[in-house]
């Protein structure tokens, strides 16, 4: 009973603070999906290159898990259930060395999309973070993710990127 009190204390104390909690209770979750960065991804392969063009103008990576890489390798769609894709952003920012080219400046965000059609079934089969800094972006933030995807990608399992062999 007093651990229960203490718990509860501890998150009006957070939510008291200004630090919002996911729906599973983790300030390092995304809200509404619940959705962490995943060990090691920065270690994951390259599954294509991006340039956003304005307003966000942003030079972006993305890395996928084996199950992903495996999907894209094999053209399978849907993607099945435990694909992870990871997709890091920078600003883009003309190189002072060779002016054509293009470097990253400061990193934006880092993405993330997890397909699990159970848990997630009312957003395609897919979860998603949005991480800025490596804290989960606002819940306002997060709320954008599937409605961008659905009225773009649905007839590619709401997945914007192709593989880059």
């Amino acid at each position: 009973m007093k651990l229960s009190y203490l718990a509860a204390i501890a998150g009006v104390a957070l939510i008291a603070s200004g630090a919002a909690l996911s729906d599973t209770g983790d300030l390092n979750a995304s809200p509404i999906y619940g959705v962490k960065l995943p060990d090691n991804y920065r270690q994951w392969p390259l599954i294509a290159p991006a340039q956003e063009a304005a307003p966000l103008d942003e030079l972006r990576a993305v890395l996928g898990n084996d199950v992903a890489v495996k999907a894209y390798q094999q053209a399978t769609l849907p993607f099945p259930d435990g694909t992870v894709l990871v997709k890091l952003a920078w600003k883009h920012v003309q190189s002072p060395e060779f002016e054509p080219a293009s470097i990253p400046g400061a990193a934006t965000t880092v993405q993330v999309m997890v397909k699990d059609s159970q848990k997630y079934a009312a957003t395609g089969g897919w979860g998603f973070g949005r991480f800025i800094n490596g804290k989960p972006a606002d819940e306002a933030q997060h709320q954008t993710c599937f409605a961008c995807h659905q009225a773009r990608v649905r007839n590619h399992d709401y997945v914007f990127t192709r593989f880059a062999p």
